[in-house]
């Protein structure tokens, strides 16, 4: 991996790859290795002739943490990630978010227009603009000392994530806190780039993509059949929509 460093924070990333420049910004608890390394999506783009570059957000894998929840505001990690690209010398890319990560690019698409090519936002719906809920009930599961005394089902799913990932627990705790900041519909319409939003059709956190899709004025809904929030990720059919989505809005 390499490294760079920007606002206090040195931000982990890998660059593979040649061809147009795709940036891929993982999820809450999560890495770029658990996201888009080990369910296939570096190898798919890169060998589908695409330069690959992909970061651990603040807080989160190779990167720097902070236990001060308000270094984690969706407008600072999308900071990191314009940051990332203007270091690698990129003016342009297409940039693909999945879940926190799908918010953090359309605060990318709000506040450095000019950047994205085309935007993926996976794992997050209409929840983007009308909120998800339960997270302070997952913050409560990231600090329990005892795992077993974690009576919430979500919570106990992401507090094993987070176990199993060896997170810093209290910098996503902190993370948590400060980084559902909703969108207004007024701000999803300002998005003007193509932009397709995918939402599996079992997952019952990120709220409907269609609805979203809507809004944006060059919205596109994709069902990711039969998968949930963890599944939908990986699955070939989602890969292979971007993939037409991509060729569709080439650079």
């Amino acid at each position: 991996m390499q490294s760079f460093f920007h606002d206090g924070f040195e931000i982990a990333f890998i660059d593979e790859g040649e061809g147009d420049p795709v940036l891929l910004i993982h999820g809450f608890a999560s890495t770029h290795l658990v996201n888009w390394v080990s369910p296939g999506w570096v190898k798919t783009l890169r060998d589908a002739g695409y330069r690959v570059i992909a970061l651990d957000n603040r807080g989160h894998g190779h990167s720097s943490k902070s236990h001060e929840p308000q270094d984690y505001t969706p407008e600072k990690m999308a900071g990191d990630a314009a940051a990332l690209l203007a270091h690698l010398g990129i003016v342009r890319a297409h940039v693909m978010g999945y879940s926190m990560g799908a918010r953090i690019a359309a605060f990318l698409a709000l506040d450095h227009p000019d950047l994205p090519v085309t935007l993926v936002f996976g794992g997050l719906g209409i929840g983007m603009v009308e909120g998800v809920g339960e997270w302070d009930a997952i913050a409560d599961a990231l600090l329990a000392e005892d795992p077993d005394s974690i009576g919430h089902e979500r919570g106990r799913m992401f507090r094993a994530f987070a176990d199993q990932t060896k997170s810093d627990r209290h910098a996503l705790a902190a993370c948590i806190s400060t980084s559902r900041t909703l969108l207004t519909p007024e701000q999803v319409s300002d998005i003007t780039v193509p932009t397709l939003v995918a939402v599996g059709t079992n997952d019952d956190i990120a709220g409907a993509p269609e609805p979203l899709a809507q809004m944006l004025p060059h919205g596109e809904a994709f069902a990711v059949e039969g998968r949930d929030h963890m599944l939908s990720v990986g699955d070939r059919t989602f890969k292979a929509r971007v993939l037409d989505f991509l060729k569709e809005h080439a650079l």
